[in-house]
């Protein structure tokens, strides 16, 4: 029964994905904005939900290598198995403002959080500061979405109402199929005598990434490169100011890491230098 379900699981972050990209690549031909822009917020957004719901589950419990591991796992993933397989599948070059903008943002809040890690937590203070930054950079998509309207493209064939549903129903479908392909892998591997901690460190990390895994390869099939790559780097910037700045803000966030080796300060520098344009083939 496992089998099937994790099978069904699949079907809906596939399916799911298809109906969430068309939706959300619709609206921004609706509101005549960059797809970019879409992928950076909403898609992104959406996306990230299972890692918000993992890890500030996981501050409420106490259970602040969770909520800390998680991000972290989740980032990385992105950054090279989402953007590897997307440029894989099919070479691309990445829109301007993501070179100029977002990248450059991107390891810049990763450097500040590293800072902010030195002592080995992450205070409320810390994390209100992540929850304004989060706070700002959506303002300022906000504003980069209307001062760009009149570059968007063209209204596509679905009306706005049945975008929403598209992106409501096909996210939903993606979140699902998720946990059900979580939830069931890890009875399989139990049942394969699979330690519990080797079940955390893979499957549910790379679980709660799949919604963004599946529907940026989904947009990348479809030719739309700005949508896959927005919402890979989206979701790491929704990942640390909104998830670990709510953590904190919640309950101080601590690692059990000593400050000098604190996980996201290790690996975030290989992390960010694994950002690098997605050149087009000539």
């Amino acid at each position: 029964m496992e089998y099937i379900l994790l099978l069904v699981g699949f079907i809906l972050l596939i399916k799911g994905a298809d109906f969430f990209v068309e939706g959300s690549s619709s609206l921004a031909g609706i509101l005549k904005v960059p797809s970019v822009i879409i992928g950076l917020t909403i898609v992104a957004m959406g996306t990230s939900a299972p890692e918000a719901s993992v890890s500030i589950n996981a501050a409420l419990a106490g259970s602040n290598d969770i909520a800390i591991s998680n991000v972290v796992g989740s980032n990385i993933f992105n950054g090279l198995v989402v953007v590897g397989i997307c440029a894989f599948l099919h070479s691309f070059m990445p829109h301007g403002e993501i070179l100029k903008r977002d990248m450059p943002l991107n390891i810049l809040v990763t450097v500040v959080l590293c800072l902010m890690f030195l002592d080995g937590s992450l205070s409320r203070i810390e994390g209100a500061v992540l929850l304004l930054g989060m706070i700002v950079y959506l303002g300022f998509m906000i504003y980069s979405a209307r001062k760009n309207r009149e570059e968007g493209e063209p209204g596509k064939i679905l009306s706005l109402p049945r975008s929403l549903l598209y992106i409501a129903g096909g996210l939903a479908a993606v979140i699902f199929g998720g946990d059900l392909v979580v939830d069931k892998a890890c009875i399989i591997a139990t049942n394969f005598g699979v330690s519990q901690n080797f079940i955390g460190l893979t499957i549910i990390a790379i679980g709660t990434s799949l919604p963004e895994l599946v529907t940026s390869i989904v947009a990348t099939k479809k030719g739309d490169s700005g949508l896959a790559l927005g919402n890979a780097i989206g979701s790491n910037l929704f990942n640390i100011l909104f998830i670990l700045g709510m953590s904190a803000v919640i309950a101080l966030c601590m690692s059990s890491e000593s400050p000098s080796s604190t996980p996201y300060c290790s690996l975030a520098v290989p992390f960010c230098s694994s950002y690098s344009p997605v050149p087009a083939d000539a």
